[in-house]
Order: C-alpha cells, then sequence, then structure tokens
C-alpha cells in the first residue's frame, strides 16, 4: 500500500517541486508488536508537515519491509526535524519495540520527473 501526503497542495493536486530538494529515505523492517505505532506514526506525519521545509511524504509498507520518503527543502530543515523533541521520543521508541532493523539515507534531488 502506498500512502502520499504532499504538503503543498494546489486544487487537491501534488505541485511539483522545484530541484533541486532533499529526500530522507527510511527504510525499516518491522517488529510483531503494534503498541501504539500506527498512532505514532501518523502523529509524525501530521507533525512533520508542519515543520519549516517540510515538502511531503511517501510511505509504502508490507508484511515484511517499510520504505518511507520525506522531502524537505533543505539540510538544515532535516537536521531541525531529527532533533525535534517529540520526533526523537518517537525514534527512541521504534529502536525499542517497533522495528527489528531500519537504515536511513540523506539525499539531494537534482531531477525528478513522472509519467504526468
Amino acid at each position: 500500500m502506498l500512502t502520499t501526503y504532499w504538503g503543498d497542495l494546489v486544487n487537491g493536486n501534488k505541485k511539483k517541486l522545484q530541484t533541486p530538494y532533499y529526500a530522507v529515505i527510511f527504510t525499516s523492517q518491522r517488529t510483531k508488536a503494534d503498541n501504539g505505532y500506527e498512532k505514532m506514526s501518523q502523529a509524525m506525519v501530521d507533525l512533520a508537515s508542519n515543520q519549516q521545509g517540510f515538502l511531503g511524504i511517501e510511505s509504502a509498507r508490507d508484511n515484511d519491509l517499510g520504505i518511507t520518503v520525506s522531502f524537505w527543502e533543505s539540510l538544515e530543515d532535516i537536521k531541525k526535524w531529527k532533533e525535534n523533541s517529540a520526533h526523537q521520543v518517537a525514534q527512541e521508541k521504534g529502536k525499542e519495540e517497533w522495528y527489528s532493523d531500519y537504515k536511513v539515507r540523506v539525499c539531494k534531488v537534482e531531477r525528478d520527473y513522472s509519467l504526468e
């Protein structure tokens, strides 16, 4: 299942992002326990969407693998999000309960195109 949220919608449609921008790719393997994961996940999307520089998020998950890509205007915006106190609580809970493994990659997007 793919879930997409764009911070800047124009008439209900995704606004074309102007390159360059940055992507944080979070790849994870979940544990079996939910323990509030879905609620926290939605809270983090809501919180991130109000952070300076947030451009959008795309997320897909099956039974084994999850990939979430958040899009940001700058590296400084990403750093501020990583340091957000509520986000840090979620990160710790993820390490302790929700993830058996994860990896984070930060990338600069130089070009962006699609079928549309």
